[in-house]
Order: C-alpha cells, then sequence, then structure tokens
C-alpha cells in the first residue's frame, strides 16, 4: 500500500512538472484584468461587456490556462511564452512555427479589431489577450529556451520544493496571501505622466523590457538556493509592479480598440 502512495505521489509530481505551474497564478492574472477595468473608458467598457457577456476581464483573465486541459486547443499553448537569445532581437532568429506569445498577442488584436469577425471568435480572443497580456509582464515568460524559462532552476521555497518560474508565477504572490481585488485596490498611486511612461511602446518594447527583467531574476537566485523571507521583501514589489503595469498596458490597448 506504501509503495502505491509514493507510486502515485511522484506521477502527480511528475504531471505537474509537466503541465508547469499557472501562468502568473490565478491571483495574478486576475488583478492584472481588475486593474486594467480601472483604466477603460466607459465605451471600451460597454463593448467588452457585450463581448464577454457582462464577466469581467478579471473572471476571463485565466481562461487561457483553463483550455489547456482540452487537447483541442493544444495549438494555443505555445502562446502563452516567447525565448529568443539575451542580446538578440526577436527576429534574429526564425520564430517557431508554432507562434509564441508575441504573435498570440498580434493575433488576438487582430481578431478584436476585425468588423467581420463573429462574437464567439472576440470573445475567445478577448479572452486571450487578457491572459497573454499578464503573462507578457512576468519576466520569465520571456526567459531562457534552455531551462524553460526557469521551469528548470530547482530551488527551495520556505524549505519545499519548487522551481524559480513557479517562484515568479505564484508562489510570492501566495506567501503574500492577499486576494486578486486587496492586490488591485493597493496598487501605487501614479501620477498621469507615469502613467503615460508605462503605455509608451509597443508589445514588442514590453517583451524587451521584460527580457530585462528576467535577467535580473535569473542573477536572483541559483539552482538549490534557499529563499524565503529575504527574497519576498527584495522582488515582491517588482511583482506589484508587474501586475500594475500589466493592467494599466491592456487597458490601453482595449481603449485604442473600442474607443
Amino acid at each position: 500500500m506504501r509503495n502505491k502512495f509514493l507510486f502515485f505521489g511522484c506521477l502527480l509530481f511528475a504531471f505537474q512538472f509537466v503541465l508547469g505551474s499557472p501562468k502568473w497564478g490565478k491571483t495574478g492574472h486576475r488583478a492584472t484584468g481588475q486593474i486594467a477595468t480601472t483604466y477603460l473608458s466607459p465605451k471600451a467598457k460597454k463593448e467588452i461587456a457585450k463581448i464577454l457577456d457582462r464577466h469581467t476581464l478579471a473572471f476571463v483573465s485565466i481562461y487561457a490556462d483553463e483550455i489547456k486541459s482540452d487537447h483541442a486547443y493544444d495549438k494555443y499553448s505555445p502562446w502563452h511564452y516567447v525565448n529568443f537569445p539575451f542580446g538578440k532581437k526577436y527576429g534574429d532568429e526564425t520564430p517557431s512555427e508554432k507562434g509564441d506569445l508575441i504573435k498570440g498577442i498580434q493575433k488576438a488584436i487582430k481578431i478584436l479589431k476585425d468588423d467581420k469577425a463573429s462574437n464567439e471568435d472576440k470573445s475567445f480572443y478577448l479572452k486571450l489577450l487578457v491572459h497573454f497580456i499578464g503573462d507578457l509582464h512576468q519576466p520569465l515568460h520571456v526567459g531562457r529556451s534552455e531551462d524553460k524559462g526557469g521551469n528548470m532552476v530547482q530551488v527551495r521555497w520556505f524549505d519545499e520544493g519548487s522551481n524559480l518560474h513557479r517562484v515568479w508565477d505564484s508562489d510570492m504572490l501566495n506567501y503574500y496571501g492577499m486576494s486578486y481585488t486587496e492586490l488591485s485596490e493597493n496598487c501605487d498611486e501614479l501620477s498621469l505622466d507615469q502613467i503615460n511612461a508605462i503605455e509608451k511602446g509597443t508589445v514588442l518594447d514590453w517583451v524587451y523590457e521584460s527580457q530585462d527583467l528576467a535577467k535580473q531574476v535569473y542573477e536572483s537566485a541559483k539552482s538549490g538556493e534557499e529563499l524565503g523571507y529575504a527574497y519576498v521583501y527584495h522582488y515582491f514589489p517588482l511583482v506589484r509592479k508587474q501586475l500594475q503595469k500589466g493592467g494599466i498596458r491592456l487597458a490601453k490597448i482595449l481603449n485604442e480598440i473600442y474607443g
């Protein structure tokens, strides 16, 4: 009996490793969606409510992860991340034919701008867009392909096994213990100039920004290192900042689409 428990325990661990941890975690994605809502124009809010059948951006923000359990949606899995060598520009090497985070965001925006697209398609791609803009602002979604964005960098998190990607996706957020509404309500107060600065640039500019942060994240911990209170103290402010940036930039895109 004991051997059976060990077997199924190992099997569960392996299954979780293959799937990877949730992207930004449910809390992070919902916080980004909620923050974005506060920056939407009245017209954008109205159009989005119609497309999503009155569901909120926070509610649909984890849809892109939920559909990963259905093999019919397997082709969208590579859209959660983009990996290209540090020090190079996107496109210097041929991007994956399966698509990536950049292509996924571009496709979603194209469908949402298409007057001929069905409401069903617009709803689907809006849900993807909300999620992918969140993923873009988790630095390790623009990490190194050789370690699967930090998934292969094993660390200890408060004396439990984890990996660097999971620490940034969900471990720090879970440790902090705030709901997505509490996170969104406690964002830093920004001036109009600060908001304008965050909104500047293109999706590709934001990818390069996240890649620069990914370099810092890789330097923040070594394989096998024990991470805990000091790590949260130093890096959770950056997590909060990225959630806020993601929300502001998502709202910018949606306001440009819907006016």
